[in-house]
């Protein structure tokens, strides 16, 4: 008796042409790292996530969209297997009137590395783009990972060369495999940190005319970043493992 797929199931699996060369692209990443690793290389995870005011506040986000943009907090920091590394985050404020990027940095970051652990191969996440056709010639170009002049965060610019003069190696992870970066899983511990916890931070003061709600963002930052401990970040290095190992032995 014929077999028909469902039309929802037939939605999941169908495949965009770009996915074979974003595959290429994740396996040479893992094929990279590994190379790194196996010369020394420590695997430092550096990235960064937006904190919308809605989220610290709890209020309803009345920006929209087009004429009033609600204030965004953008922090970055970075990890190993073993936990946060020994530098300290940045949290920057983003609105339309802040939008310049930090060249700096990135350099100084790059430098507490080396000191912290010698020469590393550090992970950014690059920024996730639509896909456009392209001639098949640069199909096949962009099929090979490079490492772009530039790895431009929102609020920092990685340059491979200021990794390379402390002795790393800067490596961009593509955007369909976000999953490979345990960051990602630990910005959003620590956002669950904030909805659950953000009223105890929170001060209150009324007067006979207004009320006013201060939150203390700092403090409540730094309480969610540190309940992220080297347990649960080993916790969340062995399950990306997991996924490059399958990633490895399936596309290898």
């Amino acid at each position: 008796m014929p077999h028909f797929t469902s039309p929802l199931l037939r939605n999941i699996i169908s495949r965009n042409p770009f996915d074979s060369i974003r595959r290429k692209q994740c396996l040479q990443y893992l094929k990279s790292l590994r190379s790194l690793q196996y010369d020394g290389f420590k695997t430092i995870y550096f990235g960064e996530t937006d904190i919308a005011e809605s989220l610290i506040t709890g209020e309803e986000d009345l920006s929209d969209g087009y004429f009033m943009h609600a204030p965004t907090w953008c922090i970055v920091h970075a990890s190993s297997s073993q936990g946060w590394v020994p530098w300290k985050y940045r949290m920057f404020l983003r609105d339309e009137l802040c939008i310049k990027r930090e060249e700096s940095l990135f350099f100084e970051f790059c430098d507490v590395v080396k000191k912290a652990y010698g020469k590393c191969a550090i992970v950014v996440k690059e920024r996730r783009q639509q896909d456009k056709m392209k001639p098949k010639e640069d199909t096949e170009l962009e099929a090979q990972v490079r490492v772009p002049s530039v790895i431009n965060l929102m609020s920092i610019v990685c340059c491979p060369e200021v990794a390379k003069s402390c002795g790393h190696e800067l490596l961009s992870l593509p955007s369909p495999y976000n999953y490979l970066n345990p960051l990602d899983s630990a910005w959003s511990s620590l956002k669950w940190f904030i909805i659950n916890n953000r009223k105890e931070f929170c001060l209150q003061y009324i007067d006979n005319v207004y009320s006013y709600q201060y939150i203390l963002l700092s403090d409540l930052i730094s309480k969610g970043i540190g309940r992220i401990n080297s347990s649960k970040w080993k916790i969340l290095t062995n399950k990306v493992r997991r996924w490059e190992n399958y990633y490895l032995g399936k596309f290898s």
